[in-house]
């Protein structure tokens, strides 16, 4: 199964809900200069919540052994103000705009400073920046990510 998919509906979904949310704040374009007229959650219609809770659902039942960190997940982002919401949102949008190799580099390194201290992970952070591509490839060798193909 394509572990892409389940995160891409997953991310939609919290984009879609996140839009939303936003979207009774943002204004229309100069031209319809109409506020966007969003309701509130309690004044969805069945048929619209279940529109944005269906891709949660699906990857909740398709995946029993991730349901706690899926949890978890939701915790963090309920707790986040909308600042860090927003920069999360920008980070997913760079994640998924980025080449797969370059992904492949980030989710490795990421994974590497996981259990570090701030001060491992500052290190590292510059060792990284000075390294070369080739270095770079190199590094991601060694410390392949646990998802590696």
């Amino acid at each position: 199964m394509n572990t892409r998919l389940p995160r891409l509906a997953f991310a939609a979904a919290v984009l879609a809900v996140a839009g939303l949310a936003g979207a009774q704040e943002r204004k229309a374009d100069a031209a319809d200069a109409q506020p966007a007229q969003m309701p509130a959650w309690e004044q969805l219609t069945p048929a619209q919540r279940d529109l944005l809770v269906a891709p949660m659902r699906e990857r909740w039942d398709a995946n029993p052994g991730e349901r706690a960190r899926m949890y978890r997940h939701a915790e963090r982002w309920r707790a986040m103000t909308p600042e860090q919401r927003a920069r999360a949102q920008r980070g997913l949008g760079h994640w998924e705009h980025m080449d797969p190799s370059r992904q492949r580099e980030m989710r490795a390194l990421f994974e590497k400073m996981r259990g570090m201290s701030k001060e491992q992970r500052n290190a590292l952070r510059e060792q990284w920046r000075a390294m070369s591509a080739a270095e770079r490839r190199a590094w991601v060798e060694a410390n392949p990510p646990k998802d590696a193909h």
